[in-house]
């Protein structure tokens, strides 16, 4: 894990999921995923999207040509646990495509410019996951 992601996570578990700097305004979530070459336990912190009762989020890598490491461990293995303030839970992480995926990433880059300039700046098409709450079992 990177210097900069563990002060992330630190800063959000000492703040009941708050964290400041670029993120004080955001929603993050800190997501637990098996490497898929690995086998061992990632904890990312990202920005994500709630819709209703559902949550998204977001591959863009900064917008980057490629894909995080994280989507990757999500495609091979979707089953995960999230952080969300003070809460931990199991959910399952499903790509979307088409013209949902467009729709939610649209809404995401219209509440966020960074996702619109992350989109503008690669070529790929940025995935985008469901995380769908309490549809997941261990990670083990």
């Amino acid at each position: 894990m990177s210097e900069w992601n563990a002060k992330v996570i630190e800063e959000f578990r000492a703040n009941a999921g708050k964290v400041g700097g670029w993120f004080a305004d955001k929603d993050v979530l800190i997501l637990h995923n098996k490497g898929a070459k690995s086998g061992l336990e990632r904890i990312t912190p990202l920005v994500y999207r709630r819709e209703g009762d559902r949550l998204f989020i977001f591959a863009s890598k900064g917008g980057s040509d490629s894909h995080p490491a994280w989507y990757h461990n999500l495609k091979a293995t979707p089953t995960v646990t999230l952080e969300i303030g003070t809460e931990t839970m199991p959910a399952t992480a499903v790509e979307i495509s088409g013209s949902e995926r467009d729709a939610v990433y649209a809404r995401q880059a219209a509440a966020i410019s960074n996702f619109a300039e992350y989109q503008a700046g690669t070529e790929r098409v940025i995935p985008v996951f469901e995380l769908v709450i309490g549809q997941a079992g261990s990670m083990a």
